[in-house]
């Protein structure tokens, strides 16, 4: 018996990283899985990669950030697996910058990815799951969140929202009787594709790699591994009586 069998996942930012770990995991342990992102490539090998490998899966296009999409999602993922269980608000973007150096416009564009679209994707998850009585809504957010960091001003403020969001919508749903948990998962840093290019933005890359490593007193960055189990574990029954909170999964970085 797999952890999440009979339960259909919807993970967003599902093509790379953290994103696809989770939806591989949540297959191993019986979800269907609704891979959404706006790589389709990608994307769709993740689908395949279930698929072959026996479970089931569907790829579909998606901007977080577009209301319109989360409707047109919403509506494909249960017209194909009848009912959505979770929903894994995991699509974002990283940009650096300090308050004087970021402008309107890289603030509006996390903004738009990192917070509108985790509440966008907490809105529609709450309006799909809240007649079948039961659900769960995950949002990533960051150590970012809960911690400040001066050269990522936006970023830390889109993560700090996510936070709080989740809070509030967790409240909601427990004092409206709809038995949906909503709660937060703040990683350290992972070992993805947007953290490399991250890395490789600054002066000296290995260094700045370095520098990160040693913040986290385990002596490793993470994996995506790390925190899909922890996405497992929210959309699990296991965790039923969790709802509002944190999941910290950073090596020890924010103990200090």
């Amino acid at each position: 018996m797999g952890r999440l069998d009979g339960k259909v996942v919807l993970i967003t930012g599902g093509a790379l990283g953290i994103g696809r770990a989770a939806c591989l995991m949540a297959a191993r342990e019986g979800a269907r899985v609704v891979v959404t992102d706006i790589r389709e490539e990608e994307g769709v090998d993740v689908a395949d990669e279930i698929t072959t490998g026996g479970g089931r899966a569907l790829f579909l296009r998606h901007d977080v950030s577009v209301e319109e999409d989360w409707r047109l999602v919403m509506d494909e993922a249960i017209g194909e697996f009848g009912r959505i269980d979770a929903v894994v608000n995991n699509a974002g973007i990283l940009i650096g910058g300090t308050v004087e150096e970021t402008t309107v416009e890289t603030w509006h564009r996390v903004m738009a990815v990192n917070l509108d679209g985790v509440f966008l994707g907490t809105k529609h998850g709450i309006l799909a799951m809240k007649d079948q009585g039961s659900g769960s809504i995950i949002n990533l957010s960051s150590i970012e969140g809960l911690i400040g960091d001066a050269g990522l001003a936006a970023y830390d403020a889109s993560k700090g929202g996510v936070r709080l969001l989740t809070k509030s919508a967790a409240l909601h749903c427990a004092e409206a009787g709809h038995n949906i948990r909503v709660n937060s998962i703040h990683p350290g840093a992972i070992r993805t594709q947007m953290l490399e290019r991250y890395l490789d933005q600054q002066d000296d890359a290995e260094e700045a790699r370095r520098g990160l490593v040693a913040l986290h007193p385990l002596g490793r960055l993470g994996e995506p591994d790390d925190i899909a189990c922890g996405v497992v574990f929210l959309a699990s029954d296991e965790s039923s009586f969790i709802t509002g909170t944190e999941l910290v999964i950073d090596g020890g970085y924010t103990a200090r």
